[in-house]
């Protein structure tokens, strides 16, 4: 049986080879009968005319450029007729290459998932994996090849609008995410009409921007490049990501755009990536405002010899490139290894087999309407919902509650759900199609229960006539649900804040409404960290729900009357106040560590604030109670070739079932270089029955103990490490120890 499994793969690897070799060879054919500018035109992405995710720029020699086989590839194309519309464009053209279709579906298409980070919240990579997957399915029915995402930069400053968009502050956490998330958007192979191209973005460090403020500088060492800020590329790449996309910001000086040590040393050279490249929109052009081009001439010469292939709307490789060839500035070789990179996508997608593959109506017809995908997506969005405090077990509710008032600027918001970078169809009748949290309730309760409303307050300004009637609707009920949060465009690209409390005087209205002495659930609608101390530290029930699309309303409604049990745990750290910003969980010691909460003096603290976050990262409650106990290590020595098996026993003591996510820290108490005061390195998400125990087991190989020295060295060195078990990274249950000889 084992001789026939390893005789059946290698047949495969080597179809594969066979099958590669071939596309190759087809690309070579292909690449001899194009001219110099229709090799160019396969670097050169245009937008369309209609807004999708992104601005529309009006080009009227557009079509004409594509029947010249001047343009390689098209963005913000939306629906099988338009598609189709303008493959037939290209199919006019001397050579007949095919477009490829580009679009932000970064959380979903028609059917939306939760922003980014709320999914990362869920700690579930199957979801995670399934959520992109249903987006697939519907993009490419859709007519759409590619897609802009997933994003993997790490996100340690709130501030930073685009955290929304990505999975959190955690390296391993968002090394995995990343995985899952590609291997969602593709599937089993490209080609399949069910899956889409991964972009990888934004290639690099573009999460570190100085002062959270969008498109900043970023200056970093080599080493915490490598090892916090790149893990989450090399592992999309590792899951077969197809494309990656260059970031705004320059690294050290030099704009990651036109960075030949980001693209052609590491990801070509080092890591070998045989996709290819995307500039991000204009972000070739915007080496001019950069300072570091004189022109766009000038950014062309340093974007091709950097490693970028495509440019995306800046319309520099389309004016300059032949002119630099013809100069000798710009090898034809260069020129010929991008085009290479593109067509053999395009091979690989079927596209010259069949042009109008993706383009079938009927498909979308059938795709865009499966109910499966909402049930995907209410599935994701419950997964993805943080129950942030429940005092006095305040939640969940009864179903047999008479009355409950729903106060809130967000109760009966529709399209607010869809959260940031959501894909707006045209002719979406968004209050048919999402379930606003008024319509989730209702579809909850009983017909014994009533339901009764106030708005009390917009998001922003500082209008109060609305608290009096929210205030007279709360005391006629059994029990308040509050909803306030940030609109949906406060987060997102552009959507840098300096301020991260609650707009508005919306905290006003909870203090109002919490003085009538009824019980108070507060939900959090937001795409990012906030800051709402007052909230947190007197409102006995508080549920962060993030933007949770297309389900948002039943998935949230499920929650409170605990038809689900929340699981989720925070992927970010969420502050106390701004001024603690950048603030993660696996930090450095200093030379003066405070010795608790309350040091002052001499040590490293603020006089007027504690260090320590108002909820910390892997922090997440459930409505039942979760017991670890009896933590055995295999062995407390160990070499470098060999591993530890970490078990313990994880027991549901509640009344009810759920899901706990079980975190593994680890600590090197001492190396060559300062090492965090603890770092995840593996998590496993647990569902246990009322009453049932279980015993988890991680193992711990010298991968998890290794890290980039000043060498840049991937080692392990040998001295103590410590071993926690938590529940988040500041409720540690289980401690040992080991040495690594």
């Amino acid at each position: 049986m084992k001789k026939n499994a390893t005789l059946l793969l290698l047949m495969v690897s080597l179809f594969a080879t066979a099958q590669q070799e071939t596309i190759d060879q087809k690309v070579n054919v292909l690449l001899k009968k194009m001219t110099i500018e229709e090799k160019i035109g396969q670097l050169n992405q245009y937008t369309g005319d209609n807004s999708a995710t992104g601005p529309i720029t009006i080009n009227p020699n557009k079509q004409a450029e594509i029947k010249a086989g001047l343009v390689g590839s098209m963005l913000n194309i939306i629906g099988t007729k338009y598609t189709r519309q303008y493959q037939e464009l290209a199919m006019q053209s001397r050579l007949k290459i095919p477009l490829l279709f580009g679009q932000d579906v970064i959380h979903g298409y028609k059917t939306t998932f939760p922003i980014p980070l709320a999914e990362a919240a869920s700690w579930d990579l199957a979801a995670i994996e399934l959520a992109a997957r249903v987006a697939a399915s519907e993009a490419a029915a859709s007519g759409i090849q590619w897609t802009f995402a997933p994003m993997v930069d790490i996100g340690r400053d709130p501030r930073w609008g685009r955290v929304m968009e990505g999975a959190g502050e955690d390296t391993y956490l968002g090394s995995k995410i990343a995985y899952a998330r590609v291997k969602g958007f593709q599937g089993n192979k490209l080609g399949d009409l069910n899956s889409v191209m991964a972009c990888v973005k934004h290639f690099a460090a573009y999460g570190a921007a100085t002062g959270g403020r969008d498109y900043n500088s970023v200056d970093m060492s080599e080493r915490m490049l490598f090892e916090t800020y790149l893990p989450p590329f090399k592992a999309a790449l590792d899951a077969g990501a197809a494309t990656f996309m260059n970031s705004f910001n320059d690294v050290n000086g030099i704009p990651a755009t036109g960075n030949a040590h980001l693209q052609r040393d590491i990801l070509k050279g080092k890591w070998n990536f045989q996709g290819f490249v995307v500039s991000d929109w204009g972000s070739i052009g915007e080496m001019v405002a950069h300072g570091y081009s004189k022109d766009l001439k000038a950014a062309a010469l340093s974007a091709i010899t950097a490693g970028s292939d495509m440019d995306m709307e800046s319309n520099a490789y389309r004016y300059n490139l032949a002119e630099l060839v013809k100069e000798g500035k710009v090898s034809v070789d260069l020129i010929d290894d991008a085009v290479k990179r593109i067509l053999r996508k395009k091979f690989e997608l079927g596209l010259f087999e069949d042009p109008y593959r993706y383009s079938d109506e009927k498909r979308a017809e059938k795709v865009l309407n499966n109910p499966e995908n909402r049930k995907a997506a209410r599935e994701v969005a419950e997964k993805s919902i943080v129950l942030l405090k429940n005092d006095n077990e305040t939640l969940p509710l009864s179903k047999n509650l008479k009355t409950i008032a729903f106060i809130g600027p967000m109760v009966k918001e529709y399209k607010a759900n869809m959260g940031f970078w959501s894909v707006e169809l045209p002719d979406l009748d968004y209050e048919k199609w999402v379930v606003s949290q008024w319509d989730g309730l209702q579809n909850k309760v009983g017909k014994n229960t009533k339901l009764l409303y106030a708005k009390g307050c917009e998001v922003e300004g500082d209008n109060k006539e609305g608290f009096a009637e929210a205030v007279a609707t709360a005391k006629q009920a059994d029990v308040v649900i509050l909803s306030i949060g940030e609109k949906r465009d406060m987060s997102g690209e552009a959507k840098s804040r300096s301020d991260l409390h609650i707009p508005g005087v919306q905290e006003d209205l909870v203090k109002a409404i919490q003085a009538t002495g009824k019980p108070v659930i507060v939900l959090v609608n937001a795409g990012r960290p906030l800051i709402f101390n007052w909230t947190a530290d007197n409102v006995p029930a508080i549920v962060y729900t993030w933007w949770l699309g297309t389900e948002a309303g039943n998935a949230i409604a499920d929650v409170l009357f605990g038809d689900y049990n929340p699981s989720g745990k925070l992927p970010m750290t969420f502050p106390r106040e701004v001024g603690q910003i950048p603030i993660y969980y696996n930090h450095f010691s200093t030379g003066r560590p405070p010795a608790d909460e309350n040091s002052k003096g001499y040590v490293s603290s603020y006089i007027d604030l504690k260090n320590s976050p108002k909820f910390p990262f892997g922090y997440g409650l459930s409505y039942t109670k979760f017991n670890y106990s009896d933590l055995k290590l295999s062995s407390t020595k160990i070499k470098s070739n060999e591993t530890i098996k970490v078990s313990f026993q994880l027991s549901n003591t509640g009344k009810m079932a759920g899901e706990e996510v079980v975190q593994l820290y680890l600590k090197d108490k001492f190396g060559s270089v300062v090492r965090p005061v603890l770092e995840l390195k593996d998590f496993q998400k647990v569902k246990l029955n009322a009453g049932e125990s279980k015993t988890i087991e991680f193992t711990i190989d010298k991968e998890k103990l290794s890290f980039y020295n000043d060498k840049l060295e991937w080692i392990a060195e040998p001295g103590d490490f410590e071993v926690m078990i938590g529940a988040s990274s500041a409720d540690i249950k289980l401690k040992s120890g080991f040495e690594l000889n």
